[in-house]
C-alpha cells in the first residue's frame, strides 16, 4: 500500500558498456596548473549612476525614519496605556477604602 509503483519501461535499457582507459597524459602536461574557468552568470548586472546611488539612498533613509517614527509610536501608545491603567487601578482602590471604612 505504501510502497511506490514505478510505471513499467518501454524501452530496454541499453547494455553495460567497457570502461574507457584513459590515454597516458605527456610529462610536460601533467604538471601544467589547470585553472578552471569563472562560471558565467546569466543574471543581469545593476549598474548604479551616480544619481540612482542617491535615490536609493534616499529612500533608504525615508524607510529607516517611517519605521522609526511606528515603532516610536508604538512605544508611547504603550505607555500612555500603561500609565492610565496604573491611574485606574489608584483610583479604584481609593474607592474601595473609602467603602470599606464607611461601613
Amino acid at each position: 500500500m505504501l510502497t511506490p509503483k514505478y510505471p513499467p519501461q518501454d524501452t530496454p535499457s541499453p547494455p553495460p558498456t567497457q570502461p574507457q582507459t584513459a590515454a597516458p597524459v605527456p610529462a610536460a602536461q601533467a604538471h601544467a596548473p589547470v585553472t578552471p574557468e569563472p562560471p558565467v552568470s546569466t543574471r543581469p548586472t545593476i549598474q548604479l549612476t551616480p544619481g540612482s546611488a542617491l535615490a536609493l539612498a534616499a529612500g533608504g533613509g525615508a524607510v529607516v525614519l517611517v519605521v522609526g517614527a511606528v515603532l516610536v509610536s508604538l512605544l508611547l501608545a504603550v505607555a500612555i496605556t500603561g500609565v492610565s491603567v496604573a491611574v485606574v487601578a489608584i483610583v479604584l482602590r481609593l474607592l474601595v477604602n473609602d467603602l470599606n471604612k464607611s461601613r
